[in-house]
């Protein structure tokens, strides 16, 4: 028999006490939590009640690490505030994103540990300050099994997941640093206010490199450097260089 819902969201309280995180009652903010996810808003009223009865409501700030590799997933979360970054990080420090995730979505790995009763395989951070509902194993269960729409929604997450990582793969074994970090700057810019190091844990790469690398496209005028930011004045110039074609 699975863990029921007290003693489930026991555990993660414990887990979130751990790492400083304030945790509350769900129910005032079930109503958020139906606007923001459309495959709730018709559930069966015994999981609506479950959720406003079992479930938690999260807050921590940003820079809290929300979980660790080999930790153990007992309730899904839906995100209601803030930015949480998924990563991959070695024995020496390196971090790759995997993925992040906003406000109206959820966590495919939580979801992957829980359909797999496995421990987390990555890194959860707080980007920002975020605010979640935690929803226990045996209500997260129930929802899978009796309501078609929650399950779909659980599954294209793992579609469009697979999809990001497939691309992330293809990009770290195929494409050069520079290109990457050309593509990167497109994407974020104009004006990138991050620091050296966050790209290059954007990018799984180590710091260094990337500083080298801003510094090169600083002395063709492409980016313009200050501290903690970087301005991209030649758009043209990136986009040639991140499709890898010659710049002029």
């Amino acid at each position: 028999m699975g863990m029921p819902p007290a003693a489930a969201l026991t555990a993660y309280h414990r887990a979130w006490a751990r790492i400083g995180g304030i945790m509350q009652p769900a129910a005032p903010d079930i109503a958020r939590a139906l606007e923001l996810f459309a495959p709730l808003r018709d559930a069966p009223e015994d999981c609506i009640a479950g959720l406003r009865t079992d479930s938690q409501l999260l807050h921590a700030s940003a820079g809290t690490r929300l979980f660790d590799e080999q930790a153990r997933c007992s309730a899904f979360p839906l995100l209601l505030e803030g930015f949480i970054r998924v990563s991959k990080i070695s024995s020496q420090g390196r971090e790759i994103l995997l993925y992040r995730v906003a406000p109206g979505e959820s966590c495919v790995l939580s979801s992957s540990c829980l359909l797999g009763r496995s421990d987390y395989t990555a890194t959860g951070i707080a980007e920002t300050a975020v605010t979640l509902i935690a929803v226990p194993l045996p209500l997260y269960d129930r929802l899978l099994a009796s309501h078609e729409p929650f399950r779909r929604h659980v599954f294209e997450l793992f579609a469009m997941r697979l999809a990001e990582l497939t691309l992330l793969i293809e990009e770290v074994a195929f494409r050069r640093l520079d290109q990457r970090l050309a593509a990167l700057l497109l994407a974020r810019g104009p004006v990138l206010h991050a620091t050296h190091q966050a790209l290059a844990d954007e990018l799984g790469s180590v710091r260094e490199m990337v500083s080298r690398l801003l510094g090169n496209f600083a002395e063709r005028d492409l980016v313009r450097l200050r501290r903690e930011q970087v301005e991209v004045i030649d758009g043209g110039g990136l986009k040639q260089l991140a499709e890898g074609k010659k710049w002029n």
